[in-house]
């Protein structure tokens, strides 16, 4: 299935993107009458007929539309430290759509290696996984700040920290399960240090597992998303 993404809706007509538009018709050869799926990355899933085909500008008929296509029961936020290798991080933030998230934020940590990260590169693979994936939905990606001012942010739901520096963690799998809403920390290579460990507990962050295996950054980023998209 061949998913588009649209700009906006007025009166039942959708416009696709500019950058949509292109690819509509410059590359797929889509023309007048073609029926087309395509979503508006808030939930809304639509099928339409193509009524104007122009390369700037793309115009549908909606035929039938779904809201809230695709809602988890699971809502799930990953703060995870960018990693040296920015191949790393966008492959995590292409899986972690695919595989489902609602939102990920870039936290810097002490040994963290990574100072500046593109957004729109980001934000241009997240539509790119949700349109392969077949998603409605786009998740939220968030600009880097540093971790000491992402733990003064409010968040209604369960908070957990994932590190290696104790053996008294709780396992992440079933501290999720108890709330619908959580937010996971993801430290850098080289883990949290102790004082940005204690500073989460002192945010009222739960401290959690995520196996027995040292996992890379991107692998435990994936792995909460994966952890979550089962949860009932």
């Amino acid at each position: 299935m061949q998913l588009f993404f649209i700009a906006h809706i007025t009166d039942n007509i959708a416009y696709l993107t500019e950058e949509e538009a292109t690819h509509c018709v410059r590359v797929l050869r889509h023309k007048v009458g073609d029926e087309l799926t395509f979503m508006d990355g808030k939930g809304g899933f639509y099928t339409g007929k193509l009524i104007q085909a122009d390369p700037k500008k793309c115009a549908l008929s909606i035929l039938t539309s779904k809201q809230a296509y695709g809602l988890r029961s699971q809502h799930l936020h990953v703060a995870i430290a960018p990693t040296k290798n920015m191949d790393r991080l966008e492959w995590f933030v292409e899986k972690a759509v695919e595989i489902g998230v609602e939102e990920i934020s870039l936290i810097a940590t002490n040994r963290t290696e990574r100072s500046v990260v593109k957004i729109e590169r980001l934000e241009k693979i997240i539509l790119a996984a949700a349109k392969q994936s077949v998603k409605a939905y786009l998740p939220v990606i968030n600009p880097l700040v540093k971790l000491k001012d992402f733990l003064k942010q409010d968040f209604d739901g369960g908070k957990f920290i994932a590190h290696l520096a104790d053996d008294h963690r709780k396992s992440f799998q079933e501290e999720i399960a108890k709330a619908d809403k959580n937010l996971i920390l993801i430290g850098p290579e080289g883990d949290f240090t102790l004082p940005e460990i204690e500073s989460a507990f002192a945010s009222h962050f739960v401290p959690v597992t995520l196996g027995a295996s040292r996992l890379r950054t991107e692998t435990a980023g994936m792995y909460a998303c994966a952890v979550a998209s089962v949860v009932k």
